[in-house]
């Protein structure tokens, strides 16, 4: 009796409590003729499987974001979900099967593509399920616009009218935002806090934590290329190089600031930065040059053409994981 009773009340396993935690973007389900932001069923399947069988905790985005906000410590391995734009296929495959596996996950909705009935994309009553069903909402302004390339009373705009819908539709404005395409002047990014939300994100790699930006953190974005299963187990259980000093502070580039200076200084709680190593999209591994201990100083060898380039920083953390720290720069278009 007395082995009955200690099997029956020993406390279960408290996981181990941890400052970071990862966010994933999706965006479409199974609509193989858009590849570059499709994720298949398969991928699908199996990412919800890992983190079902891997030990992760999903929480809503808005939960992480107070927890590092007031500082309190999250489960190791916690991952939030997120999903942008509101295609049809996040209703007909994504929600259903995040559903079924007991999982939360944020949208985040460009107003005008709902508004405008396109057969594409869910539907207001659509987005009502969803809330029902448990899922959470962020905003993504009106028209998905470029919002560096407008004037800046033009992106008040978006913000404005974006809000305005939210409220009549649904009679409340979410507190968080995601930057169409993941870019984020320094000028939006101020508009997006003035605006009253609590924290926006891009679609650079990296781990939610407080040395991030609240208002340019960082999500993996996942497709078919970089959705395969390795990957997803690699970024999942990433964990934070607390990298502080960020250069430049804008990540879009004026033509002076042209090929960026890009540097940071990571936390002496991660210890030894030897193994660290940083890759741009445009030019493959970088050269690194440390500055006394801490700080890290990586030159990128020419100009950078208009558009969206990424750079990805990372270095082993123990136990098969890895810290990880990207940024993504924009240049605008020649005028």
């Amino acid at each position: 009796m007395a082995l009955t009773a200690a099997v029956c009340c020993a406390a279960a396993p408290v996981a181990e409590a941890a400052d970071d935690a990862v966010a994933v973007m999706y965006h479409r389900f199974d609509e193989s003729g858009t590849p570059s932001t499709n994720t298949t069923l398969a991928q699908l399947d199996h990412h919800i499987a890992h983190l079902k069988a891997g030990g992760f905790t999903v929480w809503p985005l808005a939960q992480i974001i107070a927890a590092i906000r007031e500082g309190r410590p999250m489960p190791d391995k916690t991952i939030a979900i997120t999903i942008d734009d509101a295609y049809r296929s996040v209703a007909t495959h994504g929600l259903p099967r995040l559903k079924a596996a007991g999982f939360t996950a944020t949208l985040f909705v460009s107003t005008a593509a709902i508004d405008d009935g396109l057969g594409g994309f869910m539907t207001w009553n659509d987005i009502r399920q969803a809330l029902a069903d448990g899922f959470d909402l962020g905003a993504h302004s009106v028209s998905h616009a470029h919002l560096v390339d407008l004037p800046l009373a033009a992106v008040r705009q978006e913000i404005a009218d974006s809000n305005a819908r939210f409220k009549a539709e649904l009679g409340f404005v979410p507190t968080l935002f995601a930057y169409p395409y993941g870019e984020a002047s320094l000028a939006v990014r101020a508009i997006v806090k003035d605006a009253g939300y609590v924290a926006a994100f891009g679609q650079h790699s990296g781990v939610l934590h407080e040395s991030e930006d609240l208002f340019y953190m960082p999500r993996f974005a996942l497709n078919e290329k970089y959705g395969a299963p390795d990957r997803f187990r690699t970024l999942a259980s990433a964990r934070s190089l607390r990298a502080r000093d960020v250069t430049p502070e804008d990540m879009t580039l004026s033509a002076g600031a042209n090929p960026p200076a890009f540097g940071f200084t990571v936390d002496p709680s991660i210890g030894s930065l030897a193994a660290l190593a940083c890759y741009a999209s445009d030019f493959g591994k970088l050269r690194l040059e440390t500055i006394g201990d801490r700080r890290i100083e990586a030159r990128l060898p020419r100009r950078l053409a208009p558009g969206r380039h990424r750079v990805n920083c990372t270095q082993p953390a123990g136990g098969g994981r890895w810290r990880w720290f990207g940024r993504q720069f924009y240049v605008p278009p020649l005028r």
